[in-house]
């Protein structure tokens, strides 16, 4: 059996990439020097799969900062306004992804949003009247012929023509009918170059095919690919699905003049029950998705090679159910984890062999097989993974326990009284800069060069220098920095029993933005308070509030590798039950302002709507409103979410019971504001009114006009005044900037 990698991680193993651009940015590294960078990576990625026997190898799969947005600079789909700054192509491509500010203008980044169910984030093209959509670049070119000369044979993957116009934004008067025609054009522009240079199999990537499909879209999907498959160029075609199951169009995809077809049988539900009742072509091969992307736990050999047999399809390739770019690199890195940890996962380098032992078993007698019976011992019972205390707990969970009083309105009449706060009350949502002197402490801690009373001295006279600016900024909810804290989700699992960590796990986020999720290995309970000391004595700093900053239940779940022995609505509960204990005691020790983060809720909504509240709204919400229903009328619970689309699932976030909730919504032009208007969004709010991931800093006036734009939507009384995100990555000279014109901006507007 023949084996199938989507993509792999592009960052390299030891992050080369995040900081060779960072040191771009810099002025530290001339193009030249980015790209050797990137080059190497590309080569050892290639090599690694070469070398572990995988059949069909990606190139193109590499980005500096987006695969989509790679794919609209690839097509000319690039607003005028940075076409008219003048820079370097490179230059051009960065300034749409994280904006620009110097001599030559000051402009925005392109939005950006979570990649369907995923912590990835893609850059949303835009397409206005004056887009002209034209093949001008040679990328997916480029690559596949390095490859090659690295010695390596690639299929080259694209993100494909429907995809790309669905998550595209259109800015004026045109449609996606007005430019499909134009864009398939390019694509068989593109692909007769490839099929020149001796390209033999292209992979599109349309992921969106497994989202809820109207008549429209179908046929629009049917009618670009039957013009791509008209003339194939003597190219093989492999039309790529990955997240789910494409079960309003399996019926299409079969009959399409297709040689391959990827479909996802891990998070594609019903994939398997549609090609057992509606066959699948003899004359086509399946890339069937059973190697997670996604997560890290070793594969259960005997559960694929089951539904390998199942399938009774005869061409078979095994495949990744997704890119591996959502997986660390390597396990070789991680030299510290325990064995008995360590031999349970596997990264995307491992899953490179993973997909070749199962290729080799199938179809054989594999149950007398040493790997066989090797990796079946790893799915007895694993040690330090349940709690008899934690699962009585949960259990004794009752219906009251999800339910504050007295309800929202009477609450915020206690709440305005009690805080007294101005109109248009400014705040940040919570991280203030991680500088390198922050950095630095926190690394000589861990190693053992600083005693713990030094380390607290140190964060606890950070926090003392970070109020008193806000202070001095004018800022009326001041929070304590998050010094202490390497990241909102790590740093809580390190201060909860059931996780671990690793040293080197790092997975892309968004461009130089690297996470590394921890590992949720047993049940959840918190071991003693994790962040009442730095609170407490923040607000031991000033006669102003201070808010107590936590994350919430879901978003520490979501952004951590799950268990896969357990319900995800299990964990959610468990690790809900915790920080309810620290929610209660932040509000004894005198914090009435509590954040607590779900900055990814919407991340794993089913793609589905029909499946939104069955398998995820319908416990994710009451989970919420666990952590929170026991505190006082007077303690002022926010919460926070950022960079997805939330319009949709307004109701729901309502029904969350927080008093503030603060949103990303700078880069997506405010869009949320009509939905929160036709909802009649009782929580208050803070639409984000400047978007952080960029290095630029917004003028007094863009702040105010947002301000205004805003109040055409939401009550006064309700409106709060923010930033889009925490402040982590930012330095410092910008952030004061920054929030120097917000408070102005504020003052304005209250007069």
């Amino acid at each position: 059996m023949k084996t199938s990698v989507t993509g792999y991680p592009r960052i390299g193993k030891d992050r080369e990439l995040k900081f060779a651009s960072e040191k771009f940015f810099a002025g530290g590294l001339n193009e030249d020097g980015l790209k050797e960078v990137a080059k190497s990576i590309r080569k050892e990625g290639l090599l690694k799969q070469k070398e572990a026997g995988i059949s069909y190898i990606s190139s193109n799969d590499f980005s500096f900062y987006d695969n989509v947005l790679d794919t609209a600079f690839l097509f000319n789909i690039i607003p005028a306004r940075y076409k008219e700054l003048g820079l370097s192509d490179l230059e051009t491509y960065f300034a749409m992804a994280r904006g620009y500010q110097a001599d030559k203008g000051n402009v925005k980044a392109l939005a950006m949003k979570k990649w369907f169910n995923t912590n990835y984030h893609y850059i949303v093209p835009e397409i206005d009247d004056d887009t002209k959509i034209l093949l001008t670049g040679s990328k997916p070119l480029d690559e596949y012929l390095e490859a090659k000369e690295f010695g390596v044979e690639t299929k080259t993957a694209l993100i494909g023509p429907f995809t790309l116009l669905k998550l595209c934004k259109f800015t004026g008067s045109k449609k996606i009918n007005d430019v499909s025609s134009a864009l398939t054009k390019e694509y068989i522009k593109l692909l007769s170059s490839l099929a020149s240079a001796g390209a033999e199999i292209i992979e599109f990537d349309e992921p969106y095919l497994v989202r809820d499909l109207d008549a429209e879209d179908i046929k629009l999907f049917l009618e670009i690919y039957g013009e791509i498959l008209k003339d194939k160029k003597g190219l093989k075609i492999l039309l790529q699905t990955y997240f789910g199951d494409v079960r309003d169009i399996y019926s299409e995809l079969i009959r399409l003049d297709l040689d391959l077809i990827g479909l996802d049988l891990l998070e594609g539900r019903k994939t398997l029950d549609l090609i057992k009742a509606e066959g699948f072509p003899r004359d086509k091969i399946l890339v069937a998705g059973l190697v997670n992307g996604k997560n890290i736990w070793r594969n259960d050999y005997k559960k694929t090679l089951d539904i390998l047999t199942d399938l009774n399809v005869e061409n078979v390739v095994l495949g990744t159910s997704c890119s591996l770019l959502h997986v660390p690199y390597t396990l070789e890195s991680e030299t510290k984890l325990d064995p008995d940890y360590k031999k349970h996962f596997a990264f995307a380098e491992e899953k490179l062999t993973e997909l070749n032992e199962i290729a080799s078993l199938a179809g054989s007698d594999f149950e007398n097989s040493p790997v066989f019976k090797k990796n079946q011992e790893l799915f007895g019972e694993r040690k330090d993974s349940f709690d008899k205390d934690v699962k009585d707990r949960v259990e004794a969970i009752t219906d009251s326990d999800y339910v504050r009083l007295p309800e929202f309105h009477e609450r915020e009449k206690i709440q305005k009284e009690k805080l007294s706060l101005p109109l248009f009350p400014t705040t940040t949502i919570g991280s203030f800069p991680q500088t390198q002197d922050v950095r630095k402490n926190r690394q000589e801690f861990r190693k053992g060069l600083k005693s713990k009373e030094e380390y607290i001295g140190f964060n606890k006279k950070k926090i003392a220098e970070c109020i008193k600016l806000q202070e001095k900024i004018g800022l009326d909810v001041l929070v304590h920095g998050e010094f202490e804290r390497n990241d909102m989700v790590e740093y809580f699992g390190e201060h909860l029993k059931g996780f671990i960590f690793t040293e080197k796990a790092w997975v892309q986020s968004y461009g130089t933005r690297n996470v590394k999720p921890p590992i949720v290995w047993g049940d959840v309970s918190r071991k003693d308070p994790i962040t009442v000391e730095w609170s407490v004595f923040a607000k031991s700093c000033t006669d102003k509030p201070v808010k107590g900053m936590l994350t919430g239940p879901v978003t520490i779940l979501n952004w951590s590798f799950p268990r896969e022995d357990i319900t995800i609505k299990e964990s959610i509960l468990q690790i809900a039950l915790a920080i309810r204990d620290e929610v209660l005691d932040l509000e004894a020790n005198g914090i009435n302002i509590i954040q607590i983060d779900e900055a990814a809720l919407r991340e794993k909504l089913p793609l589905r709507k029909s499946d939104w509240y069955s398998e995820y709204l319908d416990f994710t919400i009451p989970a919420f409103r666990l952590v929170h229903s026991k505190v006082r009328p007077e303690t002022q619970i926010h919460t926070h979410m950022c960079y997805s689309e939330f319009t949709d699932i307004i109701p729901a976030i309502d029904a969350m019971d927080a008093d503030v909730i603060t949103f990303e919504a700078s880069r997506s032009d405010l869009q949320i504001l009509d939905s929160l208007k036709e909802n009649n969004f009782k929580t208050e709010v803070g639409p984000g009114v400047y978007d952080i991931h960029s290095p630029r800093v917004p003028s007094v006036e863009e702040i105010v006009n947002a301000l205004n734009k805003m109040r055409q939507k939401i009550e006064d009384s309700k409106l709060w005044v923010n930033p889009d995100c925490g402040l982590k990555t930012r330095g410092n000279e910008e952030t004061e900037k920054s929030l120097i014109n917000l408070v102005e901006a504020a003052k304005i507007i209250r007069g």
